[in-house]
């Protein structure tokens, strides 16, 4: 049995090891955790929560950057 799972990430399919942390899956990607909202399963997710969001079969997350400007 594979340890790996497909997911969605921005309309693209992706996949990970199973268990992985929201966290450690946003840097896997080149994300910076501190400078993205995440919208995960159609809800946005709470940051207090993504430490303990483990990433699961078919989940949808849609990742947004968040840019400063004057």
């Amino acid at each position: 049995m594979s340890n790996e799972i497909t997911f969605e990430v921005n309309g693209e399919t992706r996949s990970c090891l199973s268990q992985t942390l929201l966290p450690d899956l946003l840097q896997q990607l080149g994300f910076n955790p501190r400078l993205v909202a995440v919208e995960y399963n159609g809800e946005i997710l709470h940051r207090q929560f993504w430490s303990q969001t483990k990433i699961q079969p078919g989940d949808r997350l849609e990742v947004v950057t968040i840019v400063g400007g004057g």
